[in-house]
């Protein structure tokens, strides 16, 4: 169930990532940010009052709010590399680094992968590696701002991921309704002072607003599998998320993919299969 649930994470985050990916083209970061995070905050508030789970200690508060720091953190610096770099590139980069992230913490904690899953986990992180055009040419180049933003990126999606999985069972589906309420105050007081302008709103920004309530059903999805599997397995799984953006870019945007890009979503699929396999 692990498995299967961190790959549906991996799947609907991903096209979270375009959706948001092609809103930061027409309209500024801070916006499209602004309106996934409320947009995803209206559906975590649903969640929380169907499941009616009871409201959670103070350590997964703790942990739930710093999660939510760390989802603006990464959810701006992410945005704000596809506004400015191919999609085929930056979202690979990112979840490399959001992948390293939790495996080493998972690692360092105790977890202890069968041999099949660990080799599994190193073959994916080689093909996300393949997929960001680490090896081979791309269509469009990388300026260093946007590479820089894309590894900030995932350092935030990264520790996003450690802290959610830090919460308890009992928390329930709160740790994403805390997230959610931590991150946008922060990022109001931004917009404020940054005199950010939603014109068009909120027609024009539908893109934004589905990308921000994909998010928070990729999010209670990876919640989920962490309290059925390994961090270090579930999370890596999760960070194969841009095979599904890339290949939306790729259909919907016709950006170009490598040779090593196209083996790289190849290898995505044999890693599933052993991290299945050995888990």
């Amino acid at each position: 169930m692990a498995i299967a649930l961190a790959l549906i994470s991996a799947i609907v985050y991903g096209v979270s990532d375009y959706s948001g990916g092609r809103a930061t083209r027409s309209k500024p970061v801070l916006a499209v940010t602004m309106v996934a995070l409320c947009t995803g905050l209206l559906v975590s508030v649903t969640l929380v009052a169907i499941m009616r789970d009871p409201f959670p200690a103070g350590a997964d508060v703790a942990w739930s709010a710093a999660a939510g720091c760390m989802s603006l953190v990464g959810g701006a610096a992410f945005y704000a590399a596809l506004a400015g770099g191919a999609m085929t590139v930056v979202a690979p980069v990112t979840a490399v680094i959001s992948a390293v992230v939790p495996l080493a913490v998972g690692v360092a904690g105790g977890d202890r992968p069968s041999p099949l899953a660990a080799s599994g986990i190193l073959i994916a992180i080689v093909a996300v590696a393949l997929v960001s055009g680490i090896s081979g040419r791309v269509a469009q180049p990388t300026p260093r701002r946007v590479a820089l933003l894309a590894v900030l990126a995932g350092v935030g999606f990264g520790l996003l991921f450690v802290f959610l999985a830090r919460t308890s069972d009992d928390a329930g589906l709160w740790p994403i309704l805390i997230a959610q309420s931590t991150s946008i105050p922060i990022l109001t007081a931004v917009v404020i002072v940054r005199r950010v302008r939603f014109t068009g709103f909120p027609h024009r920004h539908r893109l934004a607003m589905v990308a921000g309530a994909l998010a928070v059903t990729a999010n209670v999805c990876y919640l989920l599998a962490t309290r059925e599997g390994l961090l270090s397995l579930v999370a890596v799984i999760t960070a194969m998320y841009p095979a599904s953006t890339v290949a939306l870019a790729t259909i919907v945007d016709g950006e170009r993919l490598s040779r090593s890009q196209v083996a790289g979503l190849g290898l995505v699929l044999v890693a599933l299969g052993m991290v299945t396999a050995g888990a």
